[in-house]
């Protein structure tokens, strides 16, 4: 895979591994630094939060509060907290970005690919028409169209025009 040469990410990469001493998803769910974090939306079970990472642009995580690593392991009512805050985090994705459509995945467990097996969460991706281009077919490099900053702003904005 050929790399893209992005040196200021450096500062940014840095703090966030020396934050994740420990579960990140713990640690964000302690710090109540929602706008630092990109923390979306809480509930009393759950709370979602912008993919630093993302696959694509508007890639949200819905994480339990809970460090359990199985939805077995959820009670019935953090369960349907978790998913009805998926409910109202589409929405919104809905409102501020207007995909045309979205992946919805669970991974349990780290051979099914899952970056943090130790805490479930859900990963909600939007889709557009398109928005598999050239670049990860040739380049292996993915593009993202808009910072967390501005993609975190937005949908506040969002969120405010409802209520």
């Amino acid at each position: 895979m050929e790399r893209l040469w992005a040196p200021w990410r450096v500062t940014y990469i840095t703090q966030i591994v020396k934050k994740s001493k420990g579960c990140v998803f713990c640690s964000i769910f302690k710090q109540k630094k929602d706008a630092e974090n990109y923390v979306l939306l809480r509930t009393a079970h759950a709370y979602s939060v912008l993919n630093i990472y993302p696959y694509n642009n508007g890639h949200m995580l819905i994480v339990t509060n809970r460090h359990v690593d199985d939805l077995d392991k959820l009670t019935r009512e953090e369960r349907e907290d978790l998913f009805n805050l998926l409910r109202r985090t589409k929405s919104l994705v809905q409102r501020a970005l207007n995909p045309q459509g979205y992946n919805i995945g669970i991974n349990l467990g780290r051979v099914a690919g899952a970056g943090f097996p130790g805490h479930v969460h859900i990963h909600l991706v939007p889709r557009w028409k398109g928005d598999v281009n050239f670049m990860p077919v040739t380049a292996h490099t993915k593009v993202l169209s808009q910072s967390l900053d501005a993609l975190y702003k937005e949908l506040i904005r969002a969120h405010k025009r409802r209520h």
